[in-house]
């Protein structure tokens, strides 16, 4: 009896987004690993985090941990009904950061909403905004999605700047605790397959995605 590939079994880590620039792959978790080593080298400076949350705060031991169990409960947890796709952004062959999709109900209401982060060293070069075109495409043109949501909290001016140049609107605001007690303000976006079909998406391919589709309770083409 022959060994079934990992990929046969579970689909996703066959699947990529790939722009000129950025490729967007489902993570190993040799790629998890990877992931946790550029968290300790830095995602923001300790006086300032982008997050509503404060997982990038915590020690390294607890973060490595929270990293690793982060990614291996959103694949247990995957169903059809409730998923949630995390993807690792690489260029030129090295893990840069993280980039997500997740959804309830998806292949009724069509709607979903992205987060990501990157290493502290690739900021500010214009690799967030490729990841999330990548991320979009991904929905819009592969997935037929009608909606995509994102927030930030309101002093993360970078991710804000990213969200903007790329179409969304403003969906208004709320105040959530952080796990320290502090609060911040998030700010909600939105962005509608109108405004999704005037950003340029020639240049991005996606590669592997039929299998995974009935996982996330669509239908293929087949």
């Amino acid at each position: 009896m022959s060994t079934p590939y990992l990929t046969d079994i579970w689909p996703f880590f066959g699947l990529t987004i790939s722009t000129p620039r950025v490729t967007l792959s489902y993570p190993t978790d040799e790629n998890i690993a990877m992931l946790v080593a550029l968290a300790d080298e830095g995602i923001h400076s300790p006086e300032i985090s982008p997050f509503a949350s404060t997982w990038s705060l915590e020690p390294a031991d607890v973060r490595a941990k929270s990293i690793v169990q982060f990614h291996w409960r959103t694949r247990s947890a995957l169903s059809a009904a409730k998923w949630q796709l995390p993807f690792v952004v690489v260029v030129d062959g090295a893990v840069v950061g993280s980039q997500d999709v997740f959804a309830d109900n998806f292949h009724a209401t069509k709607v979903a909403t992205t987060g990501s982060w990157l290493g502290r060293p690739h900021q500010g070069k214009g690799i967030g905004t490729e990841a999330r075109r990548a991320i979009l495409s991904l929905l819009f043109d592969g997935l037929d999605a009608e909606v995509a949501h994102t927030e930030t909290i309101q002093s993360n001016h970078a991710s804000r700047r990213v969200t903007e140049k790329l179409g969304y609107k403003s969906n208004g605001e709320t105040i959530e605790v952080r796990g320290d007690g502090g609060t911040e303000r998030v700010v909600r976006y939105r962005l509608d397959r109108d405004q999704w079909n005037e950003v340029p998406s020639d240049d991005i391919t996606i590669e592997g995605l039929g299998p995974c589709l009935p996982l996330i309770g669509l239908e293929t083409d087949d």
